[in-house]
């Protein structure tokens, strides 16, 4: 097995009008298993297929190791790929079906029978396995599609393309634990797209976010929810989402509206940013408390171990998760205070939000961006935040304090430059 590597890869379907994938470099570390997450058009199939073959990349070569296989076919690079609907033999039984790929490859039939039973014990396919695949549903032949993918046990990758899609949810946590399982036996790299978060949290040793055709952070999935490098990240990533609320920064204390409500961490210019802070991390209090936001209560969802308390702010919502019992009703006024929160500028991350300090208005003690509680029962736990990434590229330096400027660093490269006007062509 050996890294896959795309330096200065893109990819347009219109003679470079827009760019389904914009340009970037990224390598992909042999033996991990790696989520692709994004919205449906962000390009994470279009950068499938091109890690497989079935794409030739507009611009930028991809490489196995230090093979470069850019206009190698697929038959050539000794991938696995398994598609968001079933494709299987359909005259077949199941246990021919899996045997095949090993057959076509000259396998000894001692070991085609080993790995066979092997991979349909780990599925839950035993008692399958002499039934013709047509007359499975069509979850169950996706499951034998994902066996299919995994019986080799040479291949450099296994590229699953939302292979979950039409398996019943009641199945979707079996089957991802049994994935995670698969690859601690094997050993193989794989590379998970789907647009589902909890699909991709819990399944990825590291998840790597698209978005219109751009990675805009990369990280452990705890990192990207305690320290997201991008506006995107944070809405597309947690339920719900994170708040952002328009502030200004001057001389260094941050305001939304004329209430202080902390300090810019850093050497952040003066100017407009936005205030981002998870529901997770937001404070309610009765009673008028400084630094704090004066906020209206307009609903309280009981969600059983907690409540999301919404409350408006001049013209915007803010999300607030407390326990369970808060007492909160609406058309109270509470004040907000933020425990761990952000500040964005042209969506990337450029700063913290710190407690204002002594003698500046809105009172308070110093103390780090990360000091604060963890949230409620359910919250991730604590961690430092990663580096920011800038336009058009991704973010990911884990446990950095610093934020990076315009420009980007990849998980082990650096994505290339944004695409002009248009933005992200097809391609999902």
């Amino acid at each position: 097995m050996a890294d896959i590597r795309l330096e200065g890869v893109g990819h347009s379907y219109d003679g470079g009008r827009t760019w389904a994938l914009r340009p970037m470099t990224w390598t992909w570390r042999s033996s991990r298993a790696y989520a692709l997450l994004g919205p449906s058009g962000c390009g994470k199939t279009t950068l499938l297929n091109i890690i497989s073959g079935l794409i030739t990349p507009t611009e930028g070569r991809v490489l196995l190791g230090d093979r470069d296989v850019t206009g190698v076919p697929t038959a050539g690079r000794n991938i696995a790929q398994v598609f968001q609907f079933p494709v299987l033999y359909g005259d077949m039984t199941v246990y021919d079906n899996l045997a095949f790929p090993l057959r076509n490859r000259k396998y000894p039939r001692d070991e085609i029978d080993r790995r066979v039973r092997q991979v349909s014990e780990l599925l839950g396919l035993d008692a399958h396995l002499r039934t013709r695949s047509r007359r499975l549903d069509p979850g169950r032949q996706q499951i034998v599609c994902l066996g299919r993918g995994l019986v080799r046990p040479d291949v450099a990758a296994v590229l699953l393309d939302e292979p979950l899609t039409v398996v019943d949810p009641a199945l979707k946590w079996t089957l991802r634990s049994k994935l995670k399982e698969i690859h601690r036996d094997t050993g193989h790299t794989l590379i998970y797209v789907t647009h589902d978060q909890t699909e991709a949290l819990t399944f990825a040793d590291e998840v790597v976010v698209l978005k219109d055709g751009a990675i805009v952070q990369a990280g452990e999935p705890g990192e990207l929810f305690l320290s997201p490098a991008h506006e995107f990240v944070g809405h597309f990533i947690g339920s719900p989402g994170m708040n952002v609320l328009p502030a200004s920064v001057r001389d260094g204390v941050v305001r939304v509206g004329e209430v202080a409500v902390g300090r810019a961490t850093g050497d952040l210019p003066p100017g407009p940013v936005n205030v981002g802070v998870r529901p997770e991390f937001v404070r309610v209090g009765a009673a008028p408390s400084l630094p704090g936001i004066e906020a209206r209560v307009t609903a309280v969802d009981r969600m059983g171990p907690y409540e999301l308390v919404r409350a408006r702010v001049h013209d915007r919502d803010v999300l607030a998760k407390v326990e369970s019992g808060s007492g909160h009703r609406p058309g109270e006024v509470v004040y907000l205070g933020f425990d761990r929160a952000y500040l964005f500028r042209d969506s990337v991350r450029r700063a913290a939000l710190a407690r204002l300090g002594p003698g500046t208005a809105g009172g308070g003690a110093d103390r780090p961006p990360d000091a604060g509680r963890t949230g409620p029962p359910g919250a991730p736990g604590t961690a430092g935040p990663g580096g920011a990434a800038g336009p058009g590229g991704a973010g990911h330096g884990r446990g950095g304090p610093g934020e990076a400027g315009p420009g980007s660093t990849g998980s082990t490269g650096s994505a290339g430059p944004a695409a002009g006007p248009g933005g992200g062509g097809s391609g999902a």
